[in-house]
Formats: C-alpha cells, structure tokens, sequence
C-alpha cells in the first residue's frame, strides 16, 4: 500500500513540493547563485593580473635568444597581440563550452594537467586538513577538561609555536631536522600509493607537517576556549551536572557538540589559505602538485593554466563554505536562513 501510494501522481507533487520547498535546499540555491559573479570576479581579476605581469610572453616562452621575428610570430600564433577583452572574452567563452583552454609553453590540455596534478594536491590537503583537526579536537578537549593545567599550558606552548613560524620557515626546520638529521622522511620527492603506500605517506608528512601545524594551533586555542565557556557558563551544563552526570559526558555529549559551531565558520574560512599555501609548500618538497605548476605557470605567463588552477580552487573553496552552512542547519534545526523565526 505505501509503494502504490508513493507512485500516485498526488503523492508524488506533495513529495517533490516538500523537497523544492525545504530551507536546505534554497539555502543552496542561493549560495550557489550569489558564487556566479564571484566566480566571475576571480577569473577577471586574475587575467587583468596576469596580464599586467611585466615581461614578454613570446620572450620568455622562446628565450632569451629568440630573434624578434621569431617573437612576433609567436605572439601572433597565440594571439598574444589582440587585446586583452578579445582575449578574455575568447577563454571565457571556451570555458563555458567545457575547454579550459592549453597551455602556451607545450600545448597540453589544461583539463589533463590538472587531471595529473590536483589528485596530489588533494591528497596533501586531505592530510594535513584531518590530522590537524583530528588532534587539535583531541588536545582542546583534553586542554578545556582541566583548564590551566598541564594539557592546558602545553597546547598554548604548542599553539603559540604553530602560530608564530612561517609554514615556509617550518617547512626548512622540519626538512633540517626529520630529512637531514634524522632521516625518518625524504626531504623531496613525491611516492604515488598506487607504487607504495607506506612511502606515500611518509613523502606526504613533512609537507602535510608544514601546512596543518598553523591550522592546528588556530583549532586548538578556539576550540578550547569555546569548550571552556560552555563548561562554566551555560544552564544546560548546571543542569547536566545536577542530575549527577559525569564530567566527561557532559564534555562529550553536551559541550563539545555546542562548540562546534566556530570551529566550523573557521574550516570554511581557513580553506582558501590552506590551498593557496600549496603554493609555497610543494615547491619546497618538490610535490609535482597544482601548487608547484601554479608557480610555474606564473613566471611562464601561462595564462590558460594559471585559470583552470584558480578556478578549480574558487570553486572548491565556495562548495566548503556551503558545505559549512549547510551543516550549520543540520547541527542546529534551530537556524533557518533567511528566515526570521520567533
């Protein structure tokens, strides 16, 4: 009986009414909307950058002892001598019809170095995102349980520390210390987990070491004082504790998911630096990454590949924030969007 309700035509438009109407999903439609014109907006910006980069394209992709007639053909294959709305205008089109274009130094298709180089990045971020989080929850909650004491005091050591090194400076210790010195981790180098696992985690720590340290510290220090402030200030925690519940469920269970909240805006905001700090970092380790190409593409005004990697960072980074909005709702049915409730 509720399969053949499900499949009348009634039931069907009150399902589908239902689900169109739901405050997740306009919450998404909107954000998703409002990502257009900034989606637009990056790329804009980054061709006017690219654009205003001092330098001959044809002169570096030829060299310095191009002949000049050599250049000027150059300039006219690519059409690096029409001007810049033409060309804009032309990338943009083509990325509308699914092509990102190729690159000016050797004619690959941006979508296949991208296709070669993202899943490496990806990788390095995915470890660095949940070993950072997963220990900063874990010495917040440990730090917020006995505030002041031991714990306490070593995740202010350890988040000052993360705080106040560069990720590039970090990066050069760690390479002195756990490459050189210790020899635990390759200094470069990257090892696919395809070829060898062990070896792809071990070529992925330092640099993965490198970029989740500052995130770490930042978790650490707002996750801890968020805990703590619930623990001593909330009604829900007297309550909890004059029912006879235990310290450690009350943490757990109560304070812990109430303090998530800022922990989750960060996530979303710190995103966009995580992935530009790729940038600095592969380079370092010699990770064949979107970061290590991305530099690459800029000194080499490859302006197509420079794109494709800037756009497959925006969007990203814009799926995180309304990932975390989302989640916002799911957490607290409380919250509704655009919405006043009393």
């Amino acid at each position: 009986m509720a399969v053949a309700e499900e499949l009348r035509p009634g039931a069907r438009t009150e399902f589908a009414r239902r689900v169109l109407g739901s405050s997740t999903l306009r919450l998404a439609g909107r954000r998703l909307l409002a990502a257009i014109p900034v989606l637009w907006g990056v790329t804009f910006l980054t061709y006017v950058v690219m654009d205003l980069l001092p330098g001959d394209t044809a002169q570096i992709l030829l060299g310095a002892n191009a002949t000049p007639a050599e250049i000027h053909q150059l300039s006219v294959e690519l059409h690096l001598n029409d001007p810049f709305w033409v060309r804009y205008g032309i990338w943009l089109g083509d990325m509308f019809h699914g092509s990102l274009g190729q690159s000016l130094t050797n004619g690959e298709n941006v979508t296949t170095i991208l296709g070669a180089r993202l899943p490496i990045t990806a990788e390095l971020l995915l470890y660095a995102f949940v070993v950072s989080l997963v220990l900063a929850v874990g010495l917040a909650v440990l730090a917020a349980r006995w505030p002041n004491g031991i714990m306490d005091r070593l995740s202010l050591v350890i988040s000052m520390l993360g705080l106040s090194i560069a990720p590039y400076v970090l990066a050069l210790v760690l390479i002195y210390l756990f490459a050189v010195k210790i020899q635990w981790f390759p200094a470069i180098g990257y090892t696919s987990p395809s070829a060898n696992l062990v070896e792809n985690i071990k070529s992925l720590t330092l640099p993965a070491a490198s970029l989740g340290l500052p995130l770490f510290a930042v978790y650490t220090r707002l996750l801890r004082a968020d805990i703590v402030e619930q623990m001593q200030r909330e009604d829900y925690i007297v309550t909890a504790r004059a029912k006879g519940v235990r310290p450690w469920r009350i943490l757990l269970r109560h304070a812990l998911p109430n303090s998530t909240f800022g922990l989750i805006t960060l996530v979303g905001l710190n995103l966009g630096t995580l992935i530009g700090a790729t940038a600095i970092i592969e380079p370092i380790f010699s990770l064949p990454g979107a970061g290590d190409i991305l530099v690459q593409s800029i000194n080499d005004h490859d302006v197509p590949v420079v794109e494709g990697i800037v756009v497959v960072f925006a969007v990203v980074v814009v799926v995180a924030n309304l990932l975390a909005d989302i989640l916002y709702a799911a957490l607290d049915p409380r919250i509704r969007y655009g919405r006043v409730t009393s």
